[in-house]
């Protein structure tokens, strides 16, 4: 299974159903079925005094280093000037991601958390061969 490394809280909130479009500089043609990995790298300095940002992961349980949920990329869009003031209407997706003209917005549907797959992350999609199980969404397990 195919499979995009994403810092944390982006992986937990996209798990969580509470972001559903990933920022990155560049495109890719993939749509489908793909894991969620949990990075082991630290979130921005600017995404960490923003209180939007701040109220969202209030509680919640970080997931580094994992394969923590699965879904499907059903898009990739360019950004222009059009989408970004589209995307600017919703604050909490607006403050989870680099919005600027000429970079991309992945588009995820269908997320399903799984239990959490120790995993090394990589750059680009990469690929995963192991088992894993998905999670009956329970409040105490993320």
């Amino acid at each position: 299974m195919k499979v995009i490394s994403i810092k944390e809280p982006f992986a937990t909130l996209i798990m969580n159903g509470i972001k559903k479009i990933e920022t990155r500089s560049w495109k890719t043609n993939y749509r489908g079925e793909l894991f969620i990995h949990a990075s082991g790298k630290s979130l921005a300095k600017e995404f960490l005094i923003n209180d939007t940002i701040l109220n969202l992961i209030q509680g919640l349980d970080m997931h580094y280093g994992n394969i923590i949920s699965k879904g499907t990329l059903v898009d990739c869009i360019y950004m222009d000037e059009k989408f970004i003031s589209g995307i600017k209407k919703d604050s909490i997706e607006y403050a989870c991601g680099f919005y600027e003209v000429g970079r991309y917005a992945w588009v995820f549907q269908n997320i399903e958390p799984i239990y959490p797959i120790p995993a090394k992350g990589k750059l680009n999609i990469w690929n995963f061969d192991g088992k894993y199980e998905v999670a009956k969404k329970q409040k105490h397990d993320y």
